[in-house]
């Protein structure tokens, strides 16, 4: 007879982003739903240790930088923060296209997405494996270049002081590393977005993502 299932499992993770402005309604629902919580202040953010074993680490969407949240609290003063309207660069790329954007305040003041198309790797081998290699790699060369270009029509003549990269980690910095972008790539680089096909869509949900608390929760295991 097989051994019974384990009634216990892994703890569930998931991320949200939540904006300043709503921060302390969010707090306020994660204490109810979990008994209440403490507040811990750690490295790398806040974090909220429920009494039913729940956590949740809270993370600024940017570096104080000299300009601190103000508030009485560690809550009121990452809200503050989170509200400040500071600008954001956009950079999301993936095999099917790509989204540029300029951010301020969770809205796109500036921005350009497009399709661009790369063919998905192939388990063929011999000569047709190196040939769709060879294919392969000239439509990915392709897209960084175009993409390039067109982040830095979208950048020019737009201040901003962060740069957030998102979608597929080599690519973007593929993008990145071309001249166009060489003033660009030198600004101090954000949280990365894991984001889907970066469509128009996309990236307005990423503008107001990249504006918001970074708000990962883990669930005590089942």
């Amino acid at each position: 007879m097989p051994a019974p299932a384990s009634a216990g499992g892994p703890p569930s993770v998931r991320t949200a982003f939540v904006s300043g402005a709503r921060l302390s309604g969010w707090t306020e629902r994660f204490g109810a739903s979990h008994g209440g919580y403490r507040l811990q202040d750690d490295d790398d953010g806040l974090r909220l240790v429920a009494a039913d074993g729940a956590e949740a680490l809270l993370q600024a969407p940017w570096p104080a930088d000299g300009r601190p949240g103000r508030g009485a609290g560690p809550l009121e003063r990452l809200a503050a923060l989170a509200s400040q309207p500071r600008r954001l660069g956009l950079l999301l790329v993936r095999r099917g296209g790509y989204g540029i954007g300029v951010a301020s305040e969770g809205t796109l003041l500036a921005s350009k997405a497009g399709t661009r198309y790369v063919q998905s790797r192939t388990a063929a081998g011999g000569q047709s494996q190196q040939r769709f290699a060879r294919r392969r790699s000239n439509q990915a060369d392709a897209l960084v270049v175009a993409v390039a270009e067109q982040a830095g029509m979208v950048f020019a003549g737009q201040a901003f002081e962060y740069l957030v990269p998102g979608g597929d980690r080599t690519l973007a910095d593929l993008v990145l590393g071309e001249p166009a972008l060489r003033d660009y790539a030198r600004l101090p680089r954000l949280a990365y977005l894991d984001v889907q096909e970066p469509r128009a869509a996309v990236l307005k949900k990423a503008a107001a993502d990249a504006c918001s608390v970074r708000i990962t929760v883990m669930d005590p295991a089942g």
